[in-house]
């Protein structure tokens, strides 16, 4: 249905762009350039909620004496001319959409108003540094919120060329996505930079930098074989963190990635120059604005980070960079072919990571952290297609998830073994040359992919881009084994049987008692198929290398170097192996790993045993990231999925393995990155200590498991005056030493023990204060929140609980984005049975915090006091459908029916993950 442009408040007030609304735009009007001129001269004033703003904007109409609409959303417009018209404000312009009648062939419209700075994360974003009272701006628009900086046709297939002007104060950095041509004076301190224009290119790429930014340059020499000329390099972060800035190190990575890219892409990068901004506050890990990307400031390590955590970097950084080809220089016509740049994104970042990087071992990260998002994602009742039917911007703005990012680039694995690299390579270089600077869909590649690859694709895209549902795969092993496959579409309930190419190991036992691979066999499922035969003398016989007997220890490892995108069903025998036996690949360690995990979550391998299993095996592993993970799932697997009545032991028993992990006695090593993310998690485990009917009463001195877990939290802090008990408590300095020799106490490590000895009431409010007032950062500053919010006390709780619904501190202080999801973690950090009384007071406030906030703080307040830990009713798994939560969540769902898709969405994989918690530690009982 298409909606005719009206002049009507419904209309004009309507900030949800549907793609049906989108399409006739398109249709209509064709782009040529936008002028902008943003002023930011109110910028250092905290009273100033509004930025002046003008947009000149050229266009051709295929339809003269129409009408159209503009996408603004503002605080007041001053004026609309059109094609030399000055227009009637009252009665052209809404909240979020200015009307344009009786347009000519050729048209020019200009519109002046006010914005809002931003607290959300969204638009434009202001923020203060608490260390040194400066003032840092950004932008970041992704889905459609470039709207809400200036007026624009906001969606991907409208491209424009942009030309930016931005005032400021004269000795701030001012940049934008192309480089400075002139600098003007604005009088009063002000000075306004003229960028050069930019190449076509989609509004929501767009961007702003403004503030006392530290800057770092340098250059890319350029890639004679695809003719790639010199690039310039920049980088950005705060004044306050630029000791912690490693530039040299980014800089390296930016180099090595544009080598690898232009190796293989062999098309010219096309945006001139390419800044990194590291940003405050900011909702996602970066964004892809061509020219001038901007990361979370996360990256800019300020406390000591682990290999994991500087590959991370490098992949986001890789991930980025992918997209200056796909999703920049081509782009999806609509949010429906989101995957075409964010799937290929995350493969390509992968990819570029593992190969042109010292982090060789990345698709091992790939396998046990992006992929485990894409298996919870996609075992939702709210999962979909990697190809989805995205109908509007509010459907858009929540397929920004593990199945667009992570499932698609996993069947993006899967599809470059099926139809080999160098035809994946050599199409996506034909795809960028039949499509440079438009737009483009799904057919647009497979139809470039076929023609390179020679293989018939009509099924592919209908078995894995176009369903939904997570595949399961196993052995059935027998004289002839086979490797079976079973799947089915959650949404439509009908059975899928995709193809997969991939590989089936057998691992054994080596002389120290650790499993190594001594059979591979390469296996296709043809689509349609229940399964496949193993060849015989394969991975999966009776006769592979090593010499086993009947009974003897092996492991049969379906998806053997995670070529596809399926859960892993072990035999039991492979179980049995695998929870007493460590695997020494790192990558089938993480396929291992990740299927363990899949069937705690599942009810098919106790909690008990997942935890025993990492108390037993997790020091064997070498790759940082995955002992990360597997501690953290560990910590997920007793608060989470067992049975309340075993959770102190668990909690005791993986404290204890922890401890061994921190004392550097064990095959942790002292000062390790492995040491420091035990220390991490042991933080965690210690908030749960305090839970009622758990370890008592957290005041008690004499409790031996609280006492342990105390001492070791204030060796950390022994010796900082900021974080010190009050004289006479009897914490010896030093203590650190006897507990975790060699392990760099920094803000991080402080504030991770003041978080848990808060939670366990061992840090109150004048400690936490003082503690702040010690080391003021933006950092530490979150974290103090969460703290505060920790304390067990009812009090507390209950001015949490309002700081989070309002938005705002008793003192009336507005809530930033990651304020207020600090303030929401400290509320549910521990001890339910404080939160408990909340729960009947939190459906209510559902729809007036959606309709009251940005989607972003919405989000966040609602997903971040949903009452999660819940203990399962008497009875087994069916009996948790009772639970008064559950029964709760299902009842406001059943009488909201026509929320916001985005608002019950949130509510229904909330109740989900809920449900299955219940179920899991019902069949544990």
């Amino acid at each position: 249905m298409v909606t005719t442009p009206t002049a009507e408040p419904a209309f004009l007030d309507r900030t949800n762009l549907t793609r049906e609304e989108a399409r006739e735009r398109s249709a209509l009007v064709t782009v040529h350039d936008y002028d902008v001129h943003v002023d930011l001269g109110t910028a250092l004033d905290a009273q100033a909620t509004g930025f002046r703003t003008r947009t000149s904007l050229t266009f051709s109409c295929a339809d003269p004496g129409s009408s159209t609409f503009l996408d603004f959303i503002h605080d007041g417009v001053e004026s609309v001319v059109l094609n030399g018209r000055c227009l009637d404000t009252a009665q052209v312009c809404g909240g979020s959409r200015i009307l344009l009648p009786d347009l000519a062939g050729s048209n020019e419209v200009t519109v002046v108003g006010t914005a809002l700075y931003s607290t959300s994360g969204e638009g434009l974003h202001r923020f203060v540094d608490p260390s040194d009272g400066r003032t840092y701006l950004y932008t970041q628009y992704e889905p459609a919120d470039a709207r809400r900086v200036f007026a624009t046709f906001e969606q991907p297939d409208l491209k424009g060329r942009f030309t930016f002007h931005l005032t400021g104060p004269a000795d701030w950095v001012l940049a934008s996505n192309q480089p400075e041509a002139a600098r003007r004076d604005a009088g009063e301190g002000l000075v306004t930079v003229d960028f050069s224009p930019t190449p076509p290119m989609s509004t929501y790429i767009t961007t702003l930098l403004a503030g006392p930014y530290a800057v770092w340059e340098d250059r890319w020499d350029g890639h004679p074989g695809s003719g790639a000329p010199v690039v310039p390099l920049s980088l950005y972060c705060r004044r306050s963190m630029a000791g912690a800035m490693d530039a040299e190190r980014v800089f390296d990575t930016t180099r090595a990635g544009l080598d690898h890219f232009h190796d293989l892409f062999r098309v010219p990068y096309p945006w001139g120059r390419y800044g990194q901004a590291f940003v405050p506050e900011y909702n996602l890990g970066a964004m892809e604005n061509p020219g001038l990307v901007t990361l979370t400031e996360d990256y800019v390590f300020s406390s000591r980070a682990t290999r994991a955590q500087y590959e991370g970097r490098a992949t986001t950084i890789m991930h980025e960079m992918a997209h200056m080809w796909f999703g920049d220089l081509v782009t999806m016509r609509w949010w429906d072919d989101l995957w075409l740049k964010e799937s290929f994104a995350d493969y390509m970042g992968t990819l570029a990571v593992a190969e042109a990087t010292e982090f060789t071992d990345a698709w091992t990260t790939f396998a046990h952290r992006r992929k485990g998002w894409a298996y919870v994602q996609d075992q939702y009742p709210t999962t979909h297609p990697i190809v989805a039917d995205i109908a509007d911007l509010e459907a858009a703005r929540q397929n920004f998830d593990g199945i667009t990012y992570a499932k698609g680039a996993s069947v993006l694995k899967q599809l470059v073994a099926f139809v080999g690299r160098e035809a994946f390579m050599a199409a996506s270089r034909e795809y960028f040359a039949r499509h440079a600077w438009g737009n483009a869909a799904l057919q647009d590649f497979l139809a470039v992919l076929e023609e390179v690859s020679g293989r018939d694709l009509a099924d592919w895209p209908v078995q894995w881009l176009q369903t939904a549902g997570v595949p399961e795969l196993w052995v059935r092993d027998g004289e002839t084994p086979v490797l079976c496959q079973r799947g089915t579409d959650p949404a439509t309930g009908r059975q899928v049987l995709r193809p997969h190419v991939l590989r089936v190991g057998r691992y054994a036992p080596d002389d120290g008692g650790r499993l190594v691979r001594t059979a591979v066999t390469d296996v296709e499922v043809a689509s349609g198929a229940t399964g496949a035969h193993i060849a015989a003398g394969g991975a999966a016989g009776h006769e592979a290398a090593g010499g086993e007997g009947a009974g003897a220890v092996r492991l049969v490892l379906p998806n053997d170097e995670d070529l596809t995108y399926a859960k892993i069903r072990l035999d039991p025998a492979s179980v049995a192996a695998v929870l007493e036996h460590p695997v020494t690949d790192s990558l089938a360690a993480a396929t291992v790993w990740a299927a363990l995990w899949n069937m705690t979550r599942d009810g098919l391998l106790p909690a008990a045993d997942f935890v025993g299993a990492c108390c037993r095996l997790s020091g064997h592993l070498e790759d940082v990231g995955l002992y990360s993970q597997v501690l953290g799932q560990a910590e997920t697997a007793i608060r989470r999925y067992a049975p309340a009545g075993v959770r102190t032991g668990l909690r005791v028993r993986f404290g204890a393995a922890l401890r061994e992990a921190l004392s550097g006695s064990g095959s942790v090593v002292a000062g390790s990155d492995r040491q420091r993310a035990a220390m991490r998690v042991f933080a965690l485990l210690a908030r749960g200590a305090a839970d009622a009917g758990d370890a008592g009463d957290a005041e008690d001195a004499d409790h031996d498991a609280v006492r342990g877990v105390v001492t070791v939290l204030e060796s950390v802090l022994a010796g900082w005056p900021g974080g010190a008990r009050p004289a006479g408590d009897g914490t010896a300095e030093g203590g650190r030493a006897a507990v975790a020799p060699g392990l760099e106490v920094d803000a991080e490590m402080r504030w991770a023990a003041l978080q848990a000895l808060a939670a366990l009431g061992r840090a109150d409010q004048d400690r936490l204060d003082r503690a702040l007032a010690a080391e003021v950062t933006a950092q530490t500053a979150v974290w103090h929140r969460t703290a505060s919010a920790a304390v067990p006390e009812a009090r507390v709780r209950e001015q949490a609980w309002t700081a989070v619904i309002t938005g705002r501190t008793a003192d009336g202080r507005v809530l930033s984005n990651d304020h207020l999801s600090a303030v929401a973690a400290g509320f549910t950090a521990s001890r339910p049975d404080l939160a408990a009384p909340f729960t009947p007071r939190y459906w209510p406030e559902l729809t007036g915090i959606w309709t009251g906030r940005s989607n972003g703080l919405a989000s966040r307040t609602i997903g971040g006091l949903f009452p999660a830990a819940q203990d399962a009713l008497p009875g087994g798994p069916d009996a948790q459908d009772a639970h008064p939560v559950v029964a709760a969540a299902r009842a406001w769902l059943a009488e909201h029916p026509e929320a916001p898709r985005a608002l019950r969405r949130i509510v229904v994989e909330r109740t989900d993950d809920l449900v299955r918690s219940l179920r899991v530690q019902a069949a544990g009982r």
